[in-house]
């Protein structure tokens, strides 16, 4: 039997043919938002180790602010990285130590030393979602965010906020102890890079926005310069300034130790 297609029917089959090319096209094109994460942390890793002098600042609810300083060591590792957190102004928190080793797929290990008290504390899990020296980062912030310490939702997705695009992705902390139930990270998709992000309480609502301000290249190695955490439920703030950067720093497991800490 003779089929016959009219030119109608040809620019329909086109047409279809069209349309599944494109949805092919998009669903190769079609990123996980896990793939996203893991290709935003290797953007900001290769480091080895390094030494920062960095500037914080809490702003309350009112307006008023309170400047600290501090020295920043990092190490990375394959297994988690290790960084060490030492306060340098003001005096009555001078020598004021935080020690962090980051263990992937379990709970990080961290300790503070207080000089006033001549002591070190073990920073429980289970405190982790605490202020960090009465800033808004929590111990948790502070730690590594490798992103296999997080569970993610799907694909990332494009988004537009004020005329620029972003990539999407929504991430679970595995930590049954973490202070948040779930974060959603606004990411560059030219660069890779975190651009701002959205931290849900365990209730589910909106408790902080974190802005990452501003990157700069080291050596080839994007560095973090200004960051910014703004707690939506109690109108405080703190900013992170990050005045000098060292990477490449020759720095060892010695000098995490925890005999470093007293």
């Amino acid at each position: 039997m003779l089929t016959l297609f009219t030119s109608t029917d040809k620019e329909s089959k086109m047409k279809r043919t069209g349309i599944v090319l494109m949805l092919m096209g998009t669903l190769l094109m079609a990123q996980s938002a896990q793939e996203v994460a893991k290709r935003s942390f290797e953007k900001v890793s290769g480091y080895q180790s390094s030494i920062s002098e960095t500037t914080m600042i809490l702003k309350n609810a009112q307006g008023a602010t309170n400047t600290r300083k501090m020295r920043i060591l990092k190490l990375e590792g394959s297994h988690g990285d290790k960084s060490l957190i030492v306060f340098l102004y003001p005096m009555d928190i001078k020598d004021t130590k935080l020690l962090s080793y980051e263990q992937i797929g379990k709970d990080d290990k961290q300790w503070l030393y207080l000089p006033a008290l001549k002591r070190v504390k073990r920073i429980s899990s289970r405190n982790k979602s605490g202020s960090f020296m009465a800033s808004e980062f929590s111990y948790e912030d502070i730690a590594s965010q490798n992103y296999q310490n997080y569970r993610y939702q799907g694909e990332a997705k494009k988004v537009t906020i004020h005329g620029k695009s972003y990539l999407k992705i929504v991430r679970i902390p595995k930590d049954k102890h973490s202070g948040y139930s779930k974060q959603v990270v606004y990411i560059d998709p030219k660069t890779y890079l975190a651009q701002f992000g959205e931290y849900y309480d365990k209730n589910g609502r909106l408790l902080k926005k974190a802005t990452f301000l501003k990157y700069r290249k080291i050596d080839g190695i994007d560095r973090i310069v200004k960051m910014k955490m703004s707690n939506v439920q109690n109108g405080k703030s703190t900013l992170l300034i990050w005045n000098k950067d060292t990477i490449h720093a020759h720095l060892s497991d010695s000098d995490f130790s925890k005999r470093i800490l007293q």
